[in-house]
C-alpha cells in the first residue's frame, strides 16, 4: 500500500523512472561513490541510485518512513538514519561524499546553507527543488537574493532537468527543477565568512530599499558616509541589492571592514 504522504513535511513522492535516472545522471555519481540522500521518503531515488552502483546513506526525518526504508530498498550498500537533517551531523560522512535529495520547499535554503557552509560540505549537491527556488538559487546580478549569494559564494551552480508537477504523487502546485552545486570553497580568502555574510544580510534585510538606507540603518551609520562606503567600492549610490555581483559583495565588505 502507498504511503500516504504527510501535507506537514512537504513531501510529495516521485516514481517515475525516466525521471529518477535523470536526476542520477545529472548528479554525476559514479560507482561506489558515497551518497548522502536527505529524505528519501518512500525509496524510489533510494532504489535507483542503489542500482547505479554507489552507496547511500539516507537520512529521513519521518520516523515510520525511515524504519520502513531498509526493507522497502534491500542492500548492504544502504544505511538508513532517522534524522533532522539540520541536526545531522555531516562530519561523520566521509570526505568526498557527495549529496541528492527531492527537498521540500520549505526547508531548501536551510538545506543548501547546511551543507555548503558545513565544515565537511559534500563534492556536489543535486536537489530537486521547486523551479522558482531553483532560479532563485542560480540568479545572476539583477536578481540575486541572500540564497543565491550563499549559493555562488561556496559552489558553481548548474540548473537540470525541468521536473512536471503531473509526475508527483500528490502534485505540487508548480513544477519543479534540478539544481547542481559543485562545492568550490569560500569564494573569497581574504575576508571572513562571517563579515561578508553580515554585510549580505544587512543589505538584503529590506530588498526593495535602495542599498544605502539598508546599510545605514543595519549598520547603524550615516548615509553620507555610506555613500563614501560605496564610491570606494564601486558601487553606484543607487544601487539595489539584489544587482550587486558577488564580488561586488566582497568590495563592499572589504570597504566597510565591519
Amino acid at each position: 500500500m502507498l504511503e500516504l504522504p504527510n501535507k506537514s513535511l512537504g513531501q510529495h513522492w516521485l516514481q517515475d523512472e525516466k525521471t529518477l535516472q535523470a536526476i542520477i545522471d545529472f548528479s554525476g555519481v559514479e560507482v561506489d561513490d558515497f551518497v548522502l540522500e536527505i529524505g528519501p521518503g518512500l525509496g524510489t531515488l533510494t532504489a535507483a541510485l542503489i542500482n547505479s552502483g554507489v552507496k547511500v546513506y539516507a537520512v529521513e526525518y519521518d520516523k515510520q518512513l525511515a524504519a520502513q526504508l531498509p526493507s522497502r530498498v534491500q542492500s548492504p550498500h544502504l544505511e538508513v538514519e532517522q534524522a533532522d537533517i539540520l541536526q545531522f551531523n555531516l562530519a561523520k560522512l566521509p570526505a568526498g561524499y557527495k549529496a541528492v535529495a527531492n527537498v521540500p520547499y520549505y526547508i531548501t535554503s536551510a538545506i543548501v546553507r547546511r551543507l555548503l557552509e558545513s565544515t565537511n560540505p559534500p563534492q556536489s549537491a543535486t536537489l530537486l527543488v521547486q523551479k522558482e527556488v531553483a532560479e532563485r538559487i542560480a540568479a545572476q546580478p539583477g536578481a540575486m537574493s541572500l540564497l543565491s549569494v550563499a549559493a555562488r559564494f561556496y559552489a558553481n551552480v548548474s540548473l537540470g532537468p525541468v521536473v512536471p508537477a503531473r509526475l508527483f504523487t500528490p502534485p505540487p502546485k508548480v513544477d519543479s527543477q534540478v539544481v547542481r552545486l559543485d562545492y568550490s570553497g569560500p569564494k573569497f580568502r581574504d575576508i571572513d565568512t562571517k563579515t561578508f555574510f553580515r554585510v549580505v544580510k544587512v543589505g538584503f534585510a529590506e530588498r526593495r530599499k535602495k542599498l544605502r538606507s539598508s546599510l545605514s540603518g543595519g549598520l547603524h551609520m550615516p548615509k553620507p558616509e555610506i555613500d563614501n562606503v560605496l564610491k570606494q567600492a564601486k558601487i553606484a549610490p543607487e544601487a539595489r541589492p539584489q544587482e550587486l555581483s558577488l564580488e561586488q559583495w566582497h568590495a563592499l565588505a572589504k570597504a566597510l571592514g565591519v
